[in-house]
Order: structure tokens, then sequence, then C-alpha cells
């Protein structure tokens, strides 16, 4: 019974303490890195490595994340890990589209999710992705972990940390890796449309291609610029200080 208590004491801590480390030093992988790394040992490609190579935010221009904030997250200053209101919108959003997908007998489109970039840190950062019950405990966790992060790190650490970590291409994370994998160049010399690209893969960087970015990503890459003008564009990382 002791032992039924301390347990998941002993885990808040050292989750706590996990997180509280990483504000300050910066993570060397993350659990989405080393999964991938997993992956490829198991479909017998030894050869492969992850692609990462860690900048400091003010070693990447200043457009990337604000494009990250246009593009997934426009009241990340403002919320403190969960957007209730795009929690709403989306679920409303998702309904329109499963009854008109049950009305017309065609597959389910265009769904659309709410999670905020403190969240899907967390889950890149500390977690897995997850397939049935799995997921559900991830689910859990990565609220756990949302909340670990909005509460230690100041929000220029988190936009920092998901720069870097977030994937922008198969086994190609973070900031610098995508700027010299799809532009031949460093992170602080991407232009503000090529910032725009690299947000508009988002979140199947697998499936688009920032280098050769077809009608969609054009077409997400242009909307995106609008809305990084919208939030102030590169005197939003201001209001995060």
């Amino acid at each position: 019974m002791r032992w039924g208590l301390a347990l998941p004491l002993l885990c808040m801590l050292a989750t706590t303490l996990q997180v509280l480390v990483l504000r300050f030093v910066d993570p060397p992988f993350s659990a989405f890195m080393l999964s991938r790394q997993l992956d490829a040992v198991g479909e017998g490609d030894w050869m492969f490595r992850a692609a990462y190579d860690w900048r400091d935010l003010d070693e990447i221009a200043p457009s990337l994340p604000v494009a990250l904030v246009a593009a997934e997250d426009q009241n990340f200053a403002s919320h403190h890990g969960f957007d209730f209101k795009a929690i709403e919108k989306a679920r409303a959003h998702n309904e329109r589209m499963v009854a008109r997908a049950e009305k017309r007998n065609t597959p389910v489109r265009r769904l659309r999710g709410a999670s905020t970039i403190s969240q899907q840190l967390a889950k890149n950062l500390f977690l897995w992705k997850g397939q049935g019950v799995t997921r559900w405990a991830r689910k859990g966790l990565e609220a756990w972990y949302t909340l670990l992060i909005e509460t230690l790190w100041p929000k220029r650490r988190i936009i920092e940390v998901y720069a870097n970590v977030v994937e922008f291409g198969d086994g190609i994370y973070g900031a610098q890796a995508a700027a010299r994998s799809f532009f031949h160049k460093d992170a602080a010399r991407l232009s503000a449309a090529e910032c725009a690209r690299l947000a508009a893969v988002l979140p199947n960087p697998k499936r688009y291609n920032a280098a050769r970015p077809g009608p969609y990503v054009q077409r997400r890459s242009n909307a995106i610029q609008r809305q990084m003008r919208h939030i102030g564009g590169a005197g939003y990382l201001r209001t995060l200080e």
C-alpha cells in the first residue's frame, strides 16, 4: 500500500525534475527521434541517422518560430498549455465533417486538431505516438507534461525547443537540419517564405516536402505568411519576453 502511494509521487517528482533540467539543458534527442531510429533498425536500415543539430533561438531566423505559431497555435502567447476555444471549434468542425461524410457516404476528410505547441512539444520530446489503449495513456501523460512545461518554462524556451525537435521531414528534426536538408543554408538565413513552407508541411512532414511544395503546401504557406504579418511578424517574439 505504501508503494501504491509512493510510486505516483516518485513519478511526479521524476518528471518534474526532468522538465526542470531541460529548461536549462538543451535536449540531445527526443522520444520521437529515438522511436524513428529504432524503427529504422527494426527495418534493417542500420545506416539511418536522424538529422538533428541544435540551434539557440537567436541562431534561427525569427520568421520560423513566428511561422510555427501562425500555422499551429495563434493563441500561444496567451494560453496556459490548452486552447479550449480552439478545442471547441475543432469539435464543431469535425462533427460537421463527419455528418457531411455520412450524408454523402464518403470517407471523412479534413478533420481538425486543436493541440497547442506546448502539447505537441510534450508529445514529441517525452512520449510516443501510440495506438488504441496506449494512445489514451499517452494523452494523459501528454496533459501532465504540458502542465509542467507551461509552469516551469518561459514561452521563449517552449518555442525554442519546439523549433529544434519538431519533425520537418522523414528523420529531419529541427530548424537547422531542415534548413540544411531542404534549402542548403543555415537556419539563421532562412527567408520568411521558406519558414512558411517549413511550417506548412506540418503535421504531415512525411507526405509533404518543403523544398518541392505542391499546390496544397503553396496555398498553405501563403496563408501562413498572411497570418505571420497579422500576429506581428518578427516583432511577435518580443511579446514572449
